[in-house]
């Protein structure tokens, strides 16, 4: 499994998985979060490995549908570059203003939240 991809889908999923089916979250999970193969995910919910595949990535064009219309993971990133690049401004020019550097520190956390 490529790695981007796996790292995307994954993002995705901490942003959508509450709009997901529950047998779509647990393949997603299984497959993408603990690393199952899709013969032990087919073994465990008693359905061929063609089922889970044909499911898994439905599921994937789902959550890329999200996000090309609601763009959480996008605007996400977006925040947490111009954080970085606000972060580093500060730390080059204004280290001493402590005021200054709580507030983008408190910025900071409401993302993480």
């Amino acid at each position: 499994m490529e790695l981007a991809k796996n790292y995307r889908i994954n993002s995705l999923l901490s942003f959508y998985r509450p709009l997901l089916t529950k047998k779509q979250n647990s393949y997603m999970q299984r497959y993408y979060v603990d690393d199952y193969s899709l013969g032990e995910i087919s073994e465990e919910f008693s359905i061929s490995r063609q089922a889970v595949y044909d499911n898994i990535r439905r599921t994937e064009l789902i959550l890329e549908k999200y996000e090309s219309q609601l763009h959480l993971y996008y605007d996400f990133v977006s925040r947490n570059q111009k954080t970085d690049r606000i972060k580093e401004y500060i730390h080059q020019h204004y280290a001493n203003d402590q005021q200054l550097v709580e507030l983008v520190d408190d910025l900071e956390k409401i993302e993480e939240e």
